[in-house]
């Protein structure tokens, strides 16, 4: 996602930051550059038009001339207006006065409603785990499309959210009004709607969806819209919002090769935020959008915002702190079966490059050159579960003849085996110097703090 459009301009903006002087002309030219990267990028041209005059505009303020580095405050600038381009922040909640918070999913066939229901379903019920008291539900509101109803069924049950009963033969509007009864009897907080869709919007969707609006009177309207579609996104978007005035848009898909003009677009166009975007086809794939983070993704400023928030979405936090109190013990300390755990823990959080690509300073030529196999992890984990307990917590043990046999129970190389276990050992070793610093570093800091020492006391305890 973007990672042309943030090639283009990281070489632009680079240009200005070498430069001591910025010159009109030379704003200009890098401007005109820019231009063209948001317009291969499938970005609306009023938006890409209207944004370069900003940034002209700002650019050429007095302030920036007069600053001493005007490079620096050309990205800034740029920074700025992509955030602005991009919308408002909305809050996540949805809740009603009221509940239940009844929010319709619409759009066209194939762009990822039921999937993104469910996403939306699973991600309101782990809030309501954690103490929120958020219960979700979701409801299958197309009677057209053959096994619709099944398919969010078998999500619904993956994403451990219940899916109300619905009679049969009936229309869209009878089947989102029988399950806010239904929702309302239960005590559901919300009430996710899948509504069906089409190849095309076309006038009977949009009557069918203006009846379920009257009779249920959802508090959000999101369109589900697929990032691959660029401009067109953004026309589909147009038909919907005239039809029933949506709230939010979610785009999918904004994991691929997706170009950005979508997300770019949107609210440009229809002053509609973007409440959400699917990366991936995992349940846990659903970010809530942040148009300042996503702003830093397109300069390639890393959004560890968005990492961390991925991590608490994914991740043991009881069984990753048992793992850190251990990586400094010392003695029982970190094994190879904290090393598996550990392994699988980043695997539950999706592929190691999309990983790094939300790391600052990590851009898309980095990536390409170093060597990131998606299966490397799997290939760790497939070593380590082929040794017994015993080996996993005293690495010492395993001789030439057990390196062989854990070789062929895990089907790799002998030689990754024993990169595995020299990489390990390193690791351990640096731990251990870790944890026995560590209490010194605690120490110093809080001389620091109390104004006990002096800079080069600190120094001092680490060269």
């Amino acid at each position: 996602m973007f990672e042309r459009l943030g090639d283009r301009l990281d070489g632009v903006l680079k240009r200005f930051r070498q430069r001591g002087v910025i010159t009109e002309k030379m704003l200009d030219e890098g401007l005109r550059e820019v231009r063209r990267a948001l317009l291969e990028a499938d970005v609306n041209f009023r938006v890409a038009r209207d944004f370069l005059e900003r940034v002209r505009t700002r650019a050429l303020g007095e302030d920036v001339l007069k600053s001493v580095r005007p490079g620096d405050q050309i990205v800034k600038i740029v920074h700025d207006e992509l955030v602005a381009l991009l919308g408002e922040a909305v809050p996540e909640p949805f809740e009603a006065a009221v509940p239940p918070t009844v929010i319709m999913l619409v759009g066209l066939q194939g762009s990822g409603k039921t999937t993104t229901a469910a996403k939306l379903g699973r991600r309101l019920a782990k809030e309501g785990r954690e103490g929120r008291g958020r219960r979700p539900a979701l409801v299958a509101c197309d009677p057209y499309r053959p096994a619709a109803a099944d398919q969010l069924e078998a999500l619904a049950g993956r994403v451990g959210v219940p899916l109300l009963a619905r009679p049969s033969g009936t229309d869209m509007a009878e089947l989102a009004s029988g399950a806010l009864d239904e929702a309302r009897r239960g005590g559901v907080t919300h009430l996710l709607l899948d509504m069906a869709g089409r190849l095309q919007a076309d006038e009977a969707l949009m009557d069918e969806l203006r009846r379920v609006k009257a009779a249920v009177g959802p508090h959000e309207v999101l369109l589900v819209a697929d990032g691959m579609t660029g401009q067109e996104a953004v026309r589909i978007a147009e038909g919907f919002h005239a039809a029933v005035g949506l709230t939010g848009v979610v785009l999918t898909k904004m994991d691929g090769d997706a170009r950005g003009g979508a997300a770019l677009s949107i609210y440009g166009v229809l002053g509609v935020p973007i409440r959400f975007v699917g990366t991936g086809e995992r349940p846990e794939d659903l970010t809530l959008f942040d148009p300042e983070r996503m702003a830093g993704r397109i300069l390639q400023m890393g959004d560890i915002v968005g990492l961390v928030e991925r991590a608490r979405q994914t991740v043991d936090l009881g069984e990753t702190e048992r793992l850190q109190k251990k990586l400094l013990a010392r003695k029982g300390g970190f094994d190879l079966g904290d090393f598996l755990v550990s392994i699988q823990q980043i695997q539950k959080m999706g592929p190691l490059k999309g990983l790094l690509k939300m790391m600052p300073g990590i851009d898309a030529r980095m990536l390409d050159q170093a060597d990131v196999d998606p299966r490397r992890m799997r290939h760790l984990e497939a070593i380590i579960l082929s040794m017994t307990p015993e080996e996993r917590r005293r690495p010492q043990i395993l001789d030439g003849s057990r390196r062989k046999r854990v070789a062929k129970g895990s089907g790799r190389p002998l030689r990754e085996v024993n990169r595995l276990l020299k990489q390990f050992r390193e690791m351990r070793k640096m731990m251990k110097q870790m944890g026995k610093l560590m209490p010194h570093m605690q120490q110093q800091m809080q001389q620091q703090m109390l104004g006990g020492g002096g800079p080069g006391d600190f120094g001092r305890l680490i060269g």
